[in-house]
């Protein structure tokens, strides 16, 4: 598992594509870059630009990916080949020895695991937990509105009822008090 993960830091994404370097690729092969890429160029009818394309000298210094070595014989004479998983996948047909068989299929397990990862992501449950506490809290601001709504609805419906009772009760007041007979009234 460790080996998988140590070929995922050396997957990049270049062009919109995942690819390894031919110096990454090299190197788990246990050959130099040069004798890989000669085996390529050998063998150039099976790499097409979906499979294999070489960097440009802006792609790599952007992506900061080639980096020269200050050492004599180190410096980049050639911009790096990036294969794709295909690429990857076609190179074992090329290096036909036994730890390139075992390399590739370490690299392809590590293609599928970040495939994996970007179409299923792992789960954080401290967020998920935010996430939920967050949507509790709104969900419950919500609630205490709807509940200060009502209560303002209901105490200026009381005010209103106990306007009309008062109304009522001065007019029951008004109602109760003798009043002067209306008409005509017969002396006695």
């Amino acid at each position: 598992m460790n080996e998988i993960r140590i070929i995922q830091s050396k997957i990049y994404e270049i062009r919109g594509h995942k690819v390894m370097l031919d110096r990454d690729l090299a190197e788990m092969y246990g050959v130099e870059t040069r004798t890989l890429n000669q085996a390529v160029k050998r063998n150039i009818d099976r790499f097409p630009e979906d499979f294999m394309f070489q960097l440009t000298k802006e792609e790599s210094l952007r992506s900061q990916i080639v980096t020269l070595k200050m050492e004599q014989g180190k410096h980049l004479k050639y911009m790096p080949f990036v294969f794709t998983e295909m690429g990857v996948a076609m190179l074992s047909s090329v290096l036909r020895s036994n730890t390139a068989i075992q390399v590739n299929i370490n690299i392809m397990r590590a293609f599928v695991a970040v495939r994996q990862m970007i179409t299923n992501p792992p789960v954080d449950k401290t967020a998920e937990l935010q996430q939920e506490v967050k949507e509790l809290k709104e969900y419950i601001e919500e609630v205490f509105t709807d509940y200060n709504d009502i209560n303002e609805d209901t105490r200026i419906q009381l005010e209103l009822i106990n306007k009309t009772l008062a109304e009522l009760q001065v007019q029951k007041k008004q109602s109760d008090k003798p009043r002067n007979p209306v008409g005509f009234v017969k002396p006695k």
